[in-house]
């Protein structure tokens, strides 16, 4: 992959935020005349306000942006896209919120597409799936990448076969993406083989050849996370919410450890976004444990599950403070973002956060956590 110079002016990799996609994305660029209102679409509903539906199904929940941090109140979501900040779906503009936030370069996910890119894997037709994911891709680098280099487009994927992801894989990284997002469980979308299984050794592996890391965020799969009940405020479900989804990776680390996974591909990195810190120092400590209290060395196992971690694995956090977590984990195993423009977010108050939460932590741990783990990640 060809590197480019890296440039730092305030000393941070932001490895998880998210764009915006624009109401024209897909009615653009794919045939109307062949997928007709089965393209992914802004619609008016009664009430007035919009929403996005595809292949006659709704998208995220009915919303219509995911933009919390750069409303008035962080509470509120945009009703109509008059009313989205344009820091959200600009380029020009997100520049601007990264150079106030202290941010030099931004890794980015998608929002209307699933946070992992996983609203499109439940369309039954992988035409109409393909064509979505790679007006997707083909756009994020046209806009944003050709904006600026300062940001790190990062391509999703097909799965209606794992023949199908690892070609949009190639596709995608010749043109410049520079980290797989993939759903940390395809099958709770559609009829796919389990993600642990060896079917999809291949899609490891053209990770692997093309030096980009594999990118699972949290929350792509609601089936892992604590539901709320019916009857709680929307304010507090949406707080449960997301308190549950960082820790809904600890299922995915699970499958990549011990099914084998990791120690089938030892250079395979894998970035497990939106994760936070806390729940991970316990899952490590308790694998562990339950790896030597059944004696998985001898079914196979050259290594402990922690060992697979350091060897290959990251978390993200946002807003955790380093010093309690890294003599544990390691500065070289995390990752810092701001998740923008999410309502979970540290914007604008980024900057005081990172000082808060790196309170006590070597001038050489700040710059693993805060650039060198992702400048070296995403070949910077």
């Amino acid at each position: 992959m060809e590197k480019e110079a890296l440039e730092l002016k305030h000393g941070l990799i932001s490895v998880d935020d998210h764009v915006q996609e624009v109401p024209d994305l897909w009615t653009s660029r794919l045939d109307a005349s062949r997928w007709g209102e089965r393209i992914p679409h802004i619609e008016r509903a009664p009430d007035g306000s919009e929403r996005w539906v595809a292949d006659g199904t709704t998208l995220m929940g009915g919303r219509l942006a995911d933009a919390g941090a750069l409303m008035d109140d962080r509470n509120d979501e945009p009703k109509t896209w008059a009313e989205v900040p344009a820091a959200a779906h600009d380029p020009a503009e997100r520049l601007k919120a990264m150079d106030a936030a202290g941010v030099d370069y931004s890794a980015l996910y998608p929002t209307v597409a699933g946070l992992a890119g996983h609203a499109f894997g439940s369309i039954e037709d992988p035409d109409l799936e393909l064509a979505c994911v790679q007006a997707y891709n083909d756009w994020l680098i046209e806009e944003w990448a050709g904006t600026s280099s300062r940001f790190i487009p990062q391509c999703i994927v097909p799965i209606s076969s794992p023949e199908a992801t690892v070609r949009e894989i190639h596709r995608s990284v010749e043109k410049g993406h520079r980290g797989v997002v993939y759903p940390a469980m395809p099958m709770y979308l559609r009829d796919v083989p389990h993600v642990n299984g060896p079917e999809y050794d291949q899609v490891w592996d053209a990770c692997v050849e093309l030096g980009v890391p594999l990118c699972l965020h949290a929350g792509s799969s609601p089936q892992l996370q604590y539901p709320p009940y019916e009857g709680l405020a929307p304010t507090l479900a949406a707080a449960l919410t997301e308190v549950t989804r960082p820790v809904s990776s600890v299922f995915v680390i699970s499958g990549l450890t011990f099914s084998r996974i990791l120690l089938r591909h030892p250079e395979l990195r894998v970035v497990l976004a939106e994760s936070a810190l806390g729940w991970g120092l316990l899952y490590l400590e308790w694998a562990d444990h339950q790896f030597e209290h059944d004696g998985l060395a001898a079914e196979g196992y050259d290594l402990t599950p922690s060992e697979m971690f350091r060897r290959q694995c990251y978390f993200n956090a946002w807003f955790d403070p380093i010093a309690r977590w890294a003599p544990h984990i390691g500065t070289e195993h995390i990752l810092w973002s701001t998740n923008l423009p999410l309502a979970t977010s540290t914007w604008p108050k980024t900057k005081e956060t990172v000082e808060r939460c790196f309170d006590g932590v070597s001038a050489e741990g700040r710059e693993q956590v805060l650039w060198r783990n992702a400048a070296s990640l995403f070949h910077l």
